[in-house]
């Protein structure tokens, strides 16, 4: 499974491939499958995608057959179409494009679909495709409060839904995005009150936010950090960059005493240059301090400058998620125990596999 991850899926079965998703932030150009229990998000349109060992068909009884080089080695079960997907607003905005369904059970939504880091060239996270979406008409610009707890409620009823998460580009504002999360939150959890939520942001100027959020209903939090050595972050995001890794190892500090330990979480992406050593030891540090860290494999996204950046190999990822998960293990620290949010769904990654 950390092979087909690495590796991604040819589906030439085009339905198959419609139902990926394409661009916007998180997991893009994936599509969710199911194997031996567990549900990936698994790379379908990306070049190492095309050239992958790995395809996939479609069977008579509506499963299908994970096949290597040809040759079938597992059942897979496609996730379906989300329900909720084919409702709209009063006002005639689809459903879908308020919210999609990641993995099997987790609702997502990027509440603000603008970035102030993706708008200049030499800002930009030179992997990100926050914009692809909006700019393809795929989703709106602002998701109001409204719409987000009227999708939420719906996703639950018709889906199954069991936790949600709420990203957002970064504003133009000091609270980086936590203001709008409060207010998003606080409007889901009213409408369904034992709904788990996780917000993304980075961290905001005044770690006050952080009772703030957790006040409006948030359940847990990502602060992601994508790259852990400068060197990494100024090639490869320069506008995050100018937030210091020390305001980072400060703010989880701060919102692991608000969330608890266990439900602060963020996202390290190898691949993009930082060795496996200096992962691990930012991974050592991170759950010393109670901080869950999800590393998944870089997802060279179309449309991106570092589209043509090649993804992890197999034996890289391997090599990372073996030793972290025995770290994690030792710690306590288990993404099974987290409220919701990213490593608690754990489709983009197989660290659950090697025991986080």
């Amino acid at each position: 499974m950390t092979e087909l991850q690495s590796a991604g899926l040819r589906l030439p079965d085009g339905a198959l491939a419609a139902a990926s998703r394409r661009g916007g932030a998180g997991p893009s150009d994936h599509q969710a499958i199911t194997v031996d229990g567990l549900t990936l998000m698994v790379p379908t349109h990306t070049s190492s995608a095309w050239a992958s060992p790995f395809s996939a068909r479609r069977d008579a009884d509506g499963l299908g057959t994970l096949l290597r080089e040809g040759k079938a080695v597992a059942r897979i079960e496609f996730t379906p179409r989300a329900r909720f997907a084919a409702l709209q607003t009063l006002d005639g905005i689809p459903y879908s494009k308020i919210a999609t369904l990641h993995g099997r059970d987790v609702l997502a939504t990027t509440v603000l679909q603008t970035c102030i880091r993706y708008e200049s060239r030499r800002k930009t996270c030179r992997f990100c495709s926050i914009g692809q979406s909006l700019a393809a008409g795929r989703t709106i610009e602002r998701k109001t409060p409204e719409q987000l707890a009227e999708v939420a409620r719906a996703a639950v009823l018709l889906d199954g839904v069991k936790h949600m998460v709420l990203t957002t580009g970064t504003p133009p504002t000091p609270d980086r995005g936590a203001a709008i999360l409060c207010e998003s939150a606080f409007a889901i959890k009213a409408a369904v009150p034992h709904l788990p939520i996780q917000a993304q942001c980075e961290p905001p100027d005044d770690a006050r936010w952080f009772d703030r959020l957790s006040a409006a209903g948030v359940d847990t939090l990502g602060m992601h950090l994508e790259a852990v050595t400068p060197e990494v972050r100024e090639r490869v995001m320069p506008g995050k960059a100018s937030v210091p890794l020390d305001a980072y190892w400060r703010a989880f500090e701060r919102a692991v005493a608000v969330f608890g330990r266990g439900q602060v979480s963020t996202y390290v992406l190898a691949g993009l240059g930082d060795s496996r050593e200096a992962i691990l030891a930012s991974c050592e540090r991170l759950v010393g301090l109670g901080v869950y860290p999800f590393v998944v494999p870089f997802v060279p996204i179309a449309g991106t400058p570092m589209e043509d950046h090649p993804a992890p190999s197999a034996g890289f990822m391997r090599e990372l998620l073996a030793p972290l998960g025995a770290m994690l293990a030792a710690a306590g620290l288990r993404a099974s125990d987290s409220k919701a949010g990213c490593g608690k769904c754990g489709a983009c990654s197989t660290l659950s596999t090697y025991g986080g």
